[in-house]
Parts: C-alpha cells; sequence; structure tokens
C-alpha cells in the first residue's frame, strides 16, 4: 500500500452496502464537511433534462471549453448525487477545460437497472441535440464516470454504438466495475481491503440488479462483440476488486481494434484518489484530466 494513503485508512467512513440508506446519509455527511471547490472560473447551472421521467442534471462551463463529458458519479449505483460529485465535477471541468454535465441518476434499490443507465443515455442525447446551447462542438462529447459511474458510461458506449445513437469522443472509465460475475482473481481474493471490498461490489450488484440476469448494457463485460465503440481510457486501482476484470475489458477492447489506455496504479485502493494530498492521487487525477483533455481536443 502507497504509505500516503495507507495512513488514511483508519480514517475512512464505515460503509454498509446492506444499508443503501445509512450508506447515502453517510457519504452525504462526509462530502459536506468538505471545504467547498473554487468555481470562479467557469459557470454552474442546475438544469433539468426532458426525459421520462425527467433526469437533474449540473452543468459546469469553464471558459473556453473544447467538448463536454457526461459524468457520472459513483457510490455502488446505491449513493451519490450532484452535491456529493461537486468537488469531482468541478475538479474535472478546471482540469480537462471540459464542459461536464453531472448526471443525478436514479439510484437502486428503489430504482433498478435500467435506470440509471435509462437517465445516462437520455442526458446523452439531449447533450448531442443542445451542443450548440451548451458552447461545445457535438463532435466533441465524452462520457465517463468513476466505479459505477464508470460501468454505467460503459454500457452508455455500447448503447450508443447498438442504436447508432450520439458519437461519442471517449469514455473515461475510473475503475469501473463491469462485470458482475465474482470470476476474476482480485474478485475472489480482496476480501479486506480498504474502503471497497468485494462483498460490498456484491451486495451493490445485488442492489442493481435485483432478481433479474445481468445483460451486456448492465454488465459490459457481457458483451460478446467490443468492436466499433469508442477510444477508452481505463484506469484500475491495484488493491481493488474490479482490478482484473478492468484488465481483462482493456485487453478485449484492443483485440476488437478500439484504442484503450489502461493504466494501473500502484499502491492504490478503490476511490484512494479522494485522498488529494498524496502523491500518486495526483497523478491518477491529471491522468484522467489529460486524457479527456486530450481526446476533446483532437
Amino acid at each position: 500500500m502507497d504509505p500516503e494513503l495507507e495512513a488514511f485508512i483508519p480514517f475512512l467512513p464505515p460503509l454498509d452496502m446492506d444499508d443503501p440508506v445509512a450508506a447515502r446519509k453517510i457519504f452525504a455527511e462526509r462530502a459536506a464537511s468538505a471545504p467547498a471547490p473554487d468555481t470562479s472560473n467557469m459557470e454552474v447551472e442546475d438544469r433539468t433534462v426532458p426525459a421520462d421521467p425527467d433526469v437533474a442534471v449540473r452543468i459546469y462551463r469553464p471558459h473556453r471549453a473544447q467538448g463536454a463529458i457526461v459524468w457520472l458519479h459513483g457510490g455502488g449505483g446505491v449513493f451519490g448525487d450532484l452535491d456529493t460529485e461537486h468537488p469531482w465535477a468541478t475538479r474535472i471541468a478546471d482540469l480537462a477545460g471540459a464542459v461536464v454535465i453531472s448526471v443525478n441518476y436514479r439510484l437502486a434499490p428503489e430504482h433498478r437497472f435500467p435506470a440509471a443507465l435509462d437517465d445516462a443515455y437520455a442526458v446523452l442525447t439531449w447533450a448531442a441535440e443542445h451542443a450548440a446551447e451548451l458552447g461545445v462542438d457535438p463532435e466533441r462529447i465524452a462520457v465517463g464516470g468513476h466505479s459505477a459511474g464508470a460501468a454505467i458510461a460503459a454500457a452508455v458506449a455500447l448503447r450508443a454504438r447498438d442504436q447508432q445513437g450520439p458519437a461519442i469522443r471517449l469514455q473515461l472509465l475510473n475503475e469501473p466495475g463491469v462485470d458482475d460475475r465474482q470470476r476474476t482473481w482480485s474478485r475472489q481474493n480482496f476480501t479486506d481491503v480498504p474502503w471497497m471490498d468485494s462483498g460490498k461490489i456484491a451486495a451493490a450488484w445485488r442492489h442493481y440488479l435485483g432478481s433479474q440476469p445481468a445483460t451486456p448494457y448492465a454488465a459490459a463485460a457481457r458483451a460478446a462483440d467490443l468492436s466499433g465503440l469508442p477510444p477508452a481510457y481505463i484506469a484500475t486501482a491495484e488493491f481493488c476488486p474490479n482490478r482484473d476484470e478492468d484488465i481483462e475489458y482493456a485487453l478485449r477492447l484492443l483485440q476488437a481494434g478500439v484504442s484503450v489506455e489502461l493504466h494501473q496504479w500502484p499502491g492504490t485502493f478503490h476511490g484512494s484518489q479522494a485522498i488529494l494530498s498524496a502523491e500518486v492521487s495526483q497523478r491518477q487525477i491529471a491522468g484522467l484530466t489529460t486524457a479527456l483533455r486530450r481526446a476533446l481536443a483532437a
């Protein structure tokens, strides 16, 4: 474990994925206690995207943005919202110089798959149709997210390909959960790692899927054909249960002819880049935002 990260492990908040309401409360309280980010160099606006049902979004417009990203927060699909994601969305908009459309997708278990995917896809479609209003090129729109949000982003890319939907410039996938099956070494062995271990991830999948079988739009690793997908930036953490399925997904994308940038960050755990003081976290964030800036400028 990276020593800068290890020092913070005793202070991580408890996370009971078997009690989504409690998990939401703890996560929201933790996020609310953080200093408010500086948004002086951008416009921030709450909007409602017309859909069935409507989807709340928060739009971050830095000056001279070249493109946009539909951004999906983490939280196992059961917690997180526009407010908890506010610091991250601000950081991405600032460092990548991109319009960030942060999505308040519906959460499980009250709203199981495909609710979150439907919300995210509706926002992507809206963003492409309203690119001029957003001040961006409709050909320069990416999708991305952390953890469960990254999993939804991967599914959005699959759905956009299959349905001839909006063009996606990049899928920015940070520690995504792309496989509901507990078949990889990391999913089977990381049972006692910080913050998000394999048991908590299994609980998140149970909340997300309920009794229904997983499809590729729920778990992208189940897709038989990955050809024709947008270029991907995939980041993994060494002590993350999702690590091996993410590396396998990156390899399968490459084998299907999709351009991939894969980063495996040593000494890190799932979500540890939230510990901003650690040098490795700063490199992780720079990697994500630099990849986005480069893709949208190309």
